[in-house]
């Protein structure tokens, strides 16, 4: 005869719920810490990377740029000359600088000047890509940075042939609107990355002061 087994009820103690918030809490903790480094990594190697741009572009513009009118009697570079230059410019330039001149130019633009370039058109378009979410808003902003860094590489080329071979009106025009185009779309690019920048912050302020306030009343 089979013998009738009597089955008990398990019940779990309170002190078994206890613990499964606290683990909700802490993997929800975890996970909004792994989004927040994995937001944040990018984001601190574009901003070393813009930052670095900024020092290029201190050292090369302000500091040796300047430093090469000591080789010039004081002229500015054709670098320098935001509106442009004409033929009178450079052949005055020539008549002032000797071979040893030239060549620091010619190695500026090799070294600084294509680091320069390459790297702020780089960074300006990895950081629209972060804060940009519109697809046509963000190719109408790579057109900045990309045509910056196409005409400054051009340009570099374009004065060095300046100092290497006769003169004539249509070498110095072509190298004159190079020069311009590169100053202006520099200036486009760095003011979008500025206003980006102002307008995400004033956001995070207004929300921070919303936060505030709600906690307050």
């Amino acid at each position: 005869m089979a013998k009738n087994v009597k089955k008990s009820k398990e019940y779990r103690k309170p002190a078994h719920f206890q613990g499964e918030p606290t683990k909700q809490l802490g993997q929800g903790l975890r996970d909004s810490a792994q989004q927040r480094e994995s937001t944040s990594n990018p984001m601190l190697l574009i901003s070393a990377g813009l930052i670095t741009c900024v020092f290029l572009f201190v050292y090369y513009h302000v500091l040796t740029m300047h430093q090469m009118t000591d080789l010039s009697d004081g002229l500015a570079m054709p670098d320098q000359r935001v509106f442009g230059y004409t033929v009178s410019d450079i052949e005055a330039l020539r008549a002032a600088m000797d071979s040893d001149a030239t060549g620091q130019l010619n190695y500026l633009h090799k070294t600084a000047g294509l680091l320069f370039p390459l790297l702020t058109g780089l960074f300006s378009m990895l950081i629209f890509i972060r804060w940009i979410p519109n697809r046509q808003m963000r190719w109408l902003a790579w057109l900045a940075p990309l045509l910056f860094a196409v005409t400054d590489l051009w340009e570099n080329f374009a004065i060095d042939s300046l100092f290497g071979a006769e003169l004539n009106e249509s070498t110095v025009a072509l190298a004159s609107i190079l020069t311009t185009i590169r100053w202006v779309t520099l200036i486009i690019t760095a003011a979008l990355v500025l206003g980006l920048a102002t307008r995400r912050a004033n956001k995070a302020m207004m929300k921070k002061m919303a936060d505030i306030r709600q906690q307050s009343s």
